[in-house]
């Protein structure tokens, strides 16, 4: 029985008690005392039962715009959600795909239908699970989103590059009770990159590679710039007192020379095996194209030194080697399950020139952050970062 029914019932009920007491006013074996009494009786009792049922169509009412407000804001999310201009899904905690939008059937190449039940980790290939598999065992200790750059595969149809932003929702207890996978494929963006850089490379493809071993002195013209073939230089300067500071880390395809800097003492100094290829400044000069491809590449390093700068300015030196280890991350870091493997390897001495410390501090303080489980070092003796973010 419906609220409305109810209500008009409750009218009938107090129609029908209003006949009756009048009935029964005219019937003579009825003591005269008793009745009012009586009637009064149900009368306040039918009172109170219409007010209730009153009370409680009015509530039913809120309730029914309630659910009318939730439905229209359930419809608004799910046309959200569907009509997202990314890929967007929602597992479990291990990664069983609950949901998923319009984007990401189109994107994973199979039905919306067909999706969910399924481990999102099935498209990934197989060659690449595991540090996907590790990655998302970890989002239970962490409470920041998750951005990993990863190959997907899928169903019947090609592998491309994506990058994958997973977020942990959890409950009152802190346990994750689902993970939110936002995707986008990035084959496009490979592909203009990748042609960036080969319009520069495609000027000096064929010219002389100039070769220095690990701790080569690299010989600097005012007239010349190299652009980093392969391995990792280092650029440096001396202060008053006899220290050195880094002023730069560059590798493959980045540039380097005298001309880019006003200082007086400036060395470059291979850290790894290193190949170079030279581009004159009359070159530069002379070609319009050269120099707008060159212009991203100089502002890459004018930013990588204001970052050392930022580094530098940092009042503890705690804080300075914290920064300078996230620096090379973003610089230098290659994803590995479980963290970032630095592709370069820095002396103690070096890192103490970038923090301006001095080795023994830096020392003590690397120490503390492996105990700490912040780093580590791989056979090759690589550090191997595990900062969020």
């Amino acid at each position: 029985m419906n609220l409305e029914m109810f209500f008009q019932r409750t009218e009938v009920l107090q129609k029908r008690l209003a006949d009756l007491y009048q009935t029964a006013t005219i019937l003579p074996w009825m003591p005269s005392e008793m009745l009012p009494k009586a009637f009064e009786e149900l009368h306040h009792s039918s009172k109170t039962l219409q007010l209730a049922v009153e009370e409680l169509y009015h509530q039913n009412e809120e309730l029914i715009r309630s659910q009318n407000f939730l439905e229209t804001e359930r419809q608004r999310y799910q046309d959200l959600f569907e009509s997202a201009p990314d890929a967007y899904l929602m597992t479990n905690a291990s990664g069983i795909i609950q949901e998923a939008n319009q984007k990401a059937a189109k994107l994973l190449n199979i039905s919306q239908q067909f999706l969910v039940g399924k481990p999102i980790i099935n498209f990934v290939p197989i060659a690449e699970r595991q540090p996907v598999r590790s990655e998302i065992n970890r989002l239970a200790e962490s409470d920041r989103n998750t951005e990993l750059l990863v190959n997907l595969q899928q169903r019947h149809g090609d592998i491309f590059p994506a990058t994958v932003t997973v977020a942990a929702v959890r409950n009152q207890q802190g346990k994750v009770i689902s993970l939110h996978w936002l995707i986008r494929n990035i084959t496009e963006r490979h592909q203009w990159e990748e042609a960036k850089i080969d319009n520069v490379t495609s000027i000096i493809k064929d010219r002389r590679l100039y070769k220095y071993a690990k701790g080569d002195n690299i010989s600097l013209s005012p007239l010349q710039i190299f652009q980093v073939h392969r391995g990792w230089v280092k650029l440096s300067t001396f202060c008053e007192t006899g220290e050195e500071v880094l002023m730069g880390l560059v590798g493959a395809g980045m540039i380097f020379g005298a001309s880019m800097t006003s200082l007086k003492i400036y060395q470059a100094i291979a850290l790894s095996d290193v190949e170079l290829q030279s581009i004159h400044s009359s070159e530069i000069a002379a070609s319009t194209q050269l120099s707008q491809e060159l212009l991203p590449k100089i502002n890459q390093r004018l930013q990588q030194t204001e970052s050392l700068l930022a580094i530098s300015g940092k009042r503890q030196v705690e804080e300075r080697l914290y920064y300078f280890l996230d620096f090379l991350k973003q610089e230098t870091g290659e994803p590995i399950p479980g963290g970032t493997r630095l592709s370069i390897r820095l002396t103690h001495e070096d890192i103490a020139n970038a923090c301006c410390a001095n080795r023994v501090t830096i020392t003590r303080f690397m120490s503390k952050l492996k105990q700490q489980g912040v780093i580590s070092f791989d056979a090759q003796k690589h550090i191997i970062l595990h900062l969020d973010g």
